[in-house]
C-alpha cells in the first residue's frame, strides 16, 4: 500500500477531513486527529489507537505494526508499515482508529462558552461586576 492509498482510505471514513498538521497530512473527525502521515517519509502511515488496542495489534502482526517510538507510542500512537500492509488490514487498522476517536467524541462534553466575561471573581470570590 502507499500513502495514497492511506489518504484514500482515511478519507473514505464518515466526517473526516483531511488537514496540515505541523505541515504534514493528517485526519480528523468531529474536530480531533486519529491519523496521519506524518512518518510518510520513513514508509508508515500512524494511528492513534488505545494502549489495548496497540498491544493486540503489534501482537498479530508486527511485521506490520509497531509503537511509536518514546512518550507518543506510550499513548498508543502506532506506526503501520505500509509497504507490507494489505488493504484489508490497513482499512481495519483505520477504522479501529476512527472508531475509538468517534467513541471519545461522542464521550466529551463541550465546553459551554459564555459571550461575556464571565468567573473573574474578586479577592473575597465573589464574581466582580465588568
Amino acid at each position: 500500500m502507499t500513502a495514497a492509498d492511506f489518504r484514500k482510505i482515511a478519507l473514505s471514513l464518515e466526517g473526516v477531513e483531511e488537514y496540515s498538521h505541523a505541515g504534514l497530512p493528517a485526519f480528523r473527525v468531529g474536530g480531533r486527529k486519529f491519523a496521519s502521515l506524518a512518518s510518510q517519509a520513513e514508509g508508515n502511515g500512524n494511528l492513534m489507537l488505545s494502549l489495548e488496542q496497540q498491544a493486540a495489534f503489534v501482537r498479530e502482526a508486527p511485521e506490520i505494526f509497531l509503537p511509536i517510538h518514546g512518550g507518543w507510542g506510550k499513548m498508543g500512537h502506532t506506526h503501520i508499515r505500509l509497504a507490507v500492509v494489505t488493504e484489508d488490514v490497513l482499512r481495519g487498522a483505520l477504522q479501529t482508529a476512527w472508531k475509538l476517536r468517534m467513541d471519545k467524541n461522542a464521550n466529551t462534553v463541550p465546553k459551554k462558552r459564555s459571550g461575556g466575561r464571565t468567573g473573574i471573581r474578586d479577592k473575597k470570590g465573589g464574581k466582580r461586576r465588568l
